[in-house]
């Protein structure tokens, strides 16, 4: 486990009725620089809280970017100019509720670094620039595809498991960076949120996601990874990715358009954030899925509703015309009853005998 820091900053030795008292600050350069380079994100943030000598050396950048660089591989190709608050906005989880809408304009380019592992060895690395402004992003349905460099490793030799529990080894990190302001915001579960095998390609989809609010409603950020998983074949036991992509969707499964998408990661990147715990976000994802189902059957309710309120009306509608059809048939009504009548009227049947007695 990496040190924390908490102990007191000075160490006191006896000898006989004397004691020594040596600060921290005794320590040499080089071993006090190898022992915060030990250290990860948050026990090397909990050292430079302990003491303005340690808040110094703490700061330092090449601590930050190595920090980076060996928990996001793809950060060796993004241009950053502070690394410290970098690792803050990627490692740190977001809120569900989101703040306002973004208060500066949208970035001409949106930046992602994404890096799928497989047993904590890279598989994917990759940074991408998607442009922003032209008509067919802000219209279209948002997506972003991520391509694989590299081959990923096989699975060692004596792992005998399911397809899905490989599978579910895999970790992805997609952090969205805006070039303008510098901020970041990590849109991955780190960990799958859903495992499943699609029903006609037959390959392995394995989902992760990070819920977001928008208004009333929820937001789905999700990342799927498709793959090739095989288990005691001719290639032995391992992965093989075959898509990475990043999609935007609503409580109605409906994927969002570029515009809307871009607004959701602006307030996700401009908004605070908190601690991060891995499981939260799985419960968080199950808690999306249940509210969906429950608006999709309200939906249904209130159509089903709609479609008997419906029904009856045109029934009412239909009950004149049904009884004039009805008295129609029986002759009641009908055009010959109407003719016959009419010819046996007094005054129209002398008319034309009249006429031939004048002649």
């Amino acid at each position: 486990m990496s040190p924390s820091f908490r102990e007191p900053t000075t160490t006191t030795t006896s000898s006989g009725d004397s004691g020594d008292t040596t600060t921290i600050s005794a320590l040499p350069l080089d071993v006090l620089t190898h022992i915060l380079s030990l250290l990860d994100g948050p026990a090397l943030a909990s050292a430079s809280c302990a003491s303005s000598h340690l808040r110094s050396f703490s700061a330092h950048p090449l601590l930050w970017r190595r920090l980076c660089t060996s928990s996001w591989p793809s950060t060796n190709h993004l241009p950053l100019s502070d690394y410290r608050s970098f690792f803050s906005d990627a490692f740190s989880a977001l809120p569900l509720t989101t703040q306002s809408p973004p208060s500066l304009p949208p970035p001409p380019n949106l930046i992602s670094a994404v890096d799928l592992r497989f047993n904590n060895h890279p598989i994917v690395s990759t940074v991408l620039q998607t442009e922003t402004r032209s008509s067919w992003f802000l219209t279209s349905p948002f997506r972003i595809d991520a391509l694989y460099p590299k081959e990923p490793p096989p699975l060692p030799p004596a792992a005998t498991r399911s397809g899905s529990t490989i599978a579910a080894e895999l970790s992805l990190s997609w952090i969205v960076v805006d070039p303008i302001t510098h901020r970041a915001a990590n849109l991955s579960s780190i960990r799958p949120v859903s495992v499943q095998r699609h029903w006609f390609s037959g390959e392995t989809q394995v989902r992760f996601a990070t819920i977001l609010g928008r208004g009333s409603d929820w937001v789905q950020c999700g990342i799927v990874v498709t793959c090739d998983v095989y288990c005691e074949g001719e290639r032995g036991n391992g992965v093989q990715v075959r898509e990475v992509c990043l999609q935007v969707e609503d409580m109605d499964g409906m994927n969002l358009n570029g515009e809307e998408s871009l607004d959701i990661l602006q307030m996700a990147m401009e908004g605070k954030r908190k601690r991060r715990r891995e499981e939260e976000r799985r419960e968080r994802y199950l808690q999306y899925l249940k509210r969906k189902m429950e608006r999709k059957e309200e939906k249904m309710r209130r159509e089903g509703r709609l479609d008997t309120a419906c029904l009856v009306s045109n029934r009412r509608r239909s009950q004149p015309f049904d009884a004039a059809f009805s008295n129609f048939e029986n002759g009641a009504d009908g055009p010959d009853s109407s003719l016959s009548s009419a010819a046996s009227a007094p005054g129209l049947s002398g008319y034309g005998g009249g006429e031939e007695k004048k002649r």
